[in-house]
Order: structure tokens, then sequence, then C-alpha cells
């Protein structure tokens, strides 16, 4: 079965709204097995809704469509769909008794133009709203199904997983299958470097299947399988995932969800290590990231924001001499920074971070992007410069990725007594 998305709604077109339908959507048609080959966003205009909807019904099986089911003027779904169909529109009562109920326990007087919310195609199959006021429905004509659903995710969300997911599974009959993706996360080598790493695996694949993304300087390999059951999908995908965990190493970093500061607060609590932070451009970002893990405090004791020059000398010790020779962005001051740090703070680690994040502040010298990123245990002092490129953001996200990385590495090889 081959599905396709429209989604309809002239706020999604504008940005005003994150269109967090087509990611629920994709995923859980992908556990069914059902493959989506286009998504479709149009705006609330009947003519490039039919057109959009006539071009789905040229290439998909099933055709999912949310949003334009409210009470206003520009909610055209319904009439659009039934008028290709060929469809009369009925007022189904059961439908209309659940709007009246909704405004009634609200003590509210509904509004006429709802009315228009329990108007059905004929023959369709009506999807029960328990959140708002908009029913869906399932149409079955000339051997394609097409769904309407409302566009509010709150709505849109229950009424899929409890009345659509069961009715396409029925529909499927048995010998469906299911499509099971695992993400590798990746950091501190490149795209191609990676591709370059398993091409042969990605030169050969049939199922799974290979991608690559690459967000804010990480690289993300995706691996797709379709089989029979999600536990014969995922045992596919643990063979490839192990041959490419085995050739990247230690630069693989976690699956799936996993996020940098989750492995390394969970690689502090394995060692029973503490760790402090000293940082300049990046304002404290490293210590929210890792504050964000729910009992981290047993780990990460002390977060310090050193932006100014005599917050680098008045709370890290950074000798002024060395600001002055050196500049705030150098190795010098890092090394004096992240050293500050840990003896201030009495943890077993600490890491330090200084930089020019931009937009302003660049020289030839020193560009907008340099960083020193400093690591420090009780006997050992490590500084590493990078140049990262973006904005601000984009350069305070990486190092701090980066930073963290440093410590997570030193932690996987970490040893007791060492």
């Amino acid at each position: 079965m081959r599905a396709e998305l429209i989604s309809t709604g002239t706020e999604l077109l504008l940005g005003q709204i994150l269109n967090t339908n087509a990611r629920f959507l994709g995923q859980r048609l992908a556990r069914l097995g059902i493959d989506v080959y286009f998504q479709t966003t149009v705006g609330d205009n009947n003519i490039r809704l039919a057109e959009a909807f006539n071009a789905a019904l040229e290439r998909a099986d099933l055709i999912i469509i949310t949003g334009g089911l409210g009470p206003t003027m520009d909610d055209l779904t319904k009439e659009t769909i039934a008028g290709i169909l060929g469809l009369d529109i009925l007022l189904d009562d059961d439908s209309m008794a659940r709007v009246e109920e909704f405004f009634k326990i609200r003590g509210r007087k509904m509004p006429e133009a709802n009315k228009k919310q329990a108007l059905i195609p004929k023959g369709a199959l009506v999807i029960p709203n328990k959140t708002g006021t908009a029913p869906g429905a399932i149409i079955d004509n000339a051997g394609k199904t097409i769904v309407i659903l409302p566009g509010p995710p709150v709505e849109m969300q229950p009424m899929f997983t409890k009345t659509v997911e069961p009715y396409l599974k029925k529909k499927q009959g048995r010998g469906s299958s299911v499509i099971v993706s695992r993400i590798l996360r990746i950091l501190g080598m490149g795209e191609s470097t990676v591709e370059e790493r398993i091409k042969d695996l990605v030169d050969e694949q049939t199922n799974p299947t290979i991608a690559f993304l690459a967000p804010q300087g990480e690289v993300f390999v995706r691996l797709t399988a379709k089989a029979g059951t999600e536990a014969e999908a995922g045992k596919m995908i643990g063979k490839f995932a192990k041959e490419i965990k085995k050739r990247l190493g230690d630069y693989v970093y976690g699956t799936d969800d996993d996020t940098m500061e989750q492995v390394v607060a969970g690689l502090l609590r394995k060692h029973g290590l503490t760790v402090s932070t000293a940082e300049s451009c990046t304002g404290g970002l490293v210590a929210k990231r890792l504050t964000d893990i729910p009992g981290v405090s047993e780990n990460f004791m002390y977060g310090i924001v050193s932006y100014a020059d005599a917050a680098k000398t008045q709370l890290l010790g950074v000798p002024p001499e060395v600001i002055e020779k050196h500049g705030a962005v150098s190795e010098e001051t890092a090394i004096e920074m992240v050293r500050g740090v840990r003896q201030v703070c009495g943890t077993d680690l600490s890491v330090a971070i200084t930089g020019i994040a931009g937009p302003a502040g660049g020289t030839p010298e020193k560009p907008v992007g340099l960083v020193y990123i400093g690591f420090a245990d009780h006997d050992t002092t490590i500084v590493q410069r990078y140049i990262f490129a973006g904005d601000r953001e984009v350069i305070r996200w990486q190092t701090a990725n980066v930073a963290l990385n440093m410590l997570r590495k030193y932690l996987l090889h970490y040893k007791k007594g060492r």
C-alpha cells in the first residue's frame, strides 16, 4: 500500500505553525509497513487542494488529508473531496449530537456555523472526535482509501490511533509488513568520511536501506528495514548497525533519540565522577544541557559563566597578564580556565570554553567561530582549537557538542585509579 499525506492550512505555508502531523503520520504508517511516497502542503484554497488530491489519486492507494474541517468558510476539505469523488454531503445525526454536546457541557451556545462540521460525505465511515468538534471520515472509493482528519494534533492523533490504524490493519490483512528505522548518531567525523568508511554497505544496500543526514555538525546514519514483524526488522538492522559501529568506533555516540548530554550523564554516573564547567562564549549551554538530565546533580557540581575578562580573573583565577598577553580567546587562557574551575570547585573533571561566537568580534587572526575547549582531570590538561562555521547559535551549539564529546571520550576509556 502506497500512501500520500496532504496537509491543509495557509498557516503551515507561512511557517506560523510547525507541521507535526506529517511526522506523526509518517512514523505510524511506517510501523504498519505502509510506504509514504509523497507529502504535500496546500493552503486554504479549494482549487489547489483539488489539484493536490487529484495528483494523489493518480499515484497513491491511501490518501490522508489533515486540516480544513473547521466551521469557517475557509474550511473546505470535505466539500472539495466529496465534489471530486461525486459524493453528496449529508448531515450525520450522531456527529451533530456530539457537536451540540461539546458546547452544552461547556455552558456555551453552539454557533450556527458549527453545524457544518457534522456534514459527512455519503457512505463514509465516521471517525469520532472526543477532543474537539470536527469528526473525521474514511472513504473507500474505486480502490482508493481516503482518510480525512482534523488539523490540531491533539485531535488528529487519538483519532488516527483509535480508529484509522485498526481500520488499516484490518484492510491489510495477513501478510502485511512493518517498516522500522534506527538512527546511528555520529560526532567528530564528516558525512563524506562516514560514507567512505561504509561505502560497500551503501553500494550493496537493498533491505535494510542506508541514508545519511547531517544536522548541525553531526552525522546521522539511518537504517531502515521492511519485514513481517518489528523483531525481524530489528534483527536485520542490528546486523548492519553492528558492522557500522565496528568501522566507525567511538565516533558513534548513540542511537535513535540518544543525546550527547544523556550519554555523558550516564557515563559520569557509571564511574561516579564529578565535573564542573567554565563557559564564556557558550553562556552556560554545556551546563544547561547536562542539567536537563534528571539525576545529574550527583555528578554535575558547578557551572560558571565567566563571560567577562574580570569573571575569568576573579572567579577562576586566570592571571590578568595571561589575558593581556594572549587574549581572552587563546589556548593559554583556556588552560588557566579549565584548571581554575576544577581547583575552585573541587571536582574530578572540568571543561572550559572560550571563543568568538559572533556575529561581531572577529579579526583575521581570530575569526568568528574560533573556539578553544579545555578538559582537565587530576593530572592532565588538554586544550583543542576549533573554527566552527555558522551563525551565533550554530557556533554555540557545535561548541557545546564538541565539549561534551571530549568528556564522553575520556569517560569511555576511564579506568579507576588512572
